[in-house]
């Protein structure tokens, strides 16, 4: 069940109002890439295949979609950087994950602003808490294997991935750009 669901307390959903809230979720995600985070609730609930009613019965206010897209994205990125430390190559692993950052950053398109003006602030700080733990064991795993320079930390990299992300946003080949502006800072960090 994506978190931000509204489930009457007590009762587990049942798993056609679970799949429901991930369709609404999923639209919702696919359309703030496309638009930025004012999209239109009746165009994510269209594109869900759900009655308009069905996404508010879900998802109580445009907050409550926001921060279950937001919520959902952190965790998949999560998901991979787990994935990846099992990966033979930890240079190549942490820039694999690095790119997924930069595309995480990109598809957001003014969510993180919007979350940030009425969002409890919690949210903010358990999500960058996720993404900075698991960024830190890719560094950490990197730099043991000498495929980064030491003295560099997660923090600065995630901040250059997010400017880079921010720098391209308008661009008419944003992702692309940004792909390769986040090539050229990565190689800049690695062991030569």
């Amino acid at each position: 069940m994506p978190a931000g669901a509204a489930t009457p307390p007590g009762r587990p959903m049942r798993a056609d109002a679970r799949r429901n809230a991930e369709k609404i979720v999923a639209a919702a995600g696919a359309l703030i890439a496309e638009q930025g985070a004012d999209a239109s609730l009746e165009e994510v609930a269209r594109r869900a295949g759900v009655g308009s009613a069905t996404l508010h019965r879900h998802f109580p206010s445009r907050q409550a979609l926001l921060e279950a897209v937001f919520k959902d994205r952190v965790a998949a990125l999560c998901a991979k950087a787990n994935d990846l430390l099992a990966e033979p190559d930890p240079g190549e692993a942490l820039s694999t994950w690095l790119h997924a950052v930069g595309a995480h950053a990109a598809a957001n398109r003014g969510l993180g602003a919007s979350l940030m003006r009425d969002a409890d602030p919690a949210l903010g700080e358990t999500c960058h808490d996720m993404v900075t733990t698991v960024g830190d064991a890719l560094l950490a795993r990197a730099q043991a294997a000498g495929a980064v320079r030491a003295g560099i930390t997660i923090t600065p990299l995630l901040k250059l991935v997010g400017a880079i992300a921010l720098a391209t946003e308008r661009e008419i080949d944003g992702p692309a750009e940004a792909d390769l502006l986040l090539a050229i800072a990565i190689e800049g960090v690695r062991t030569h």
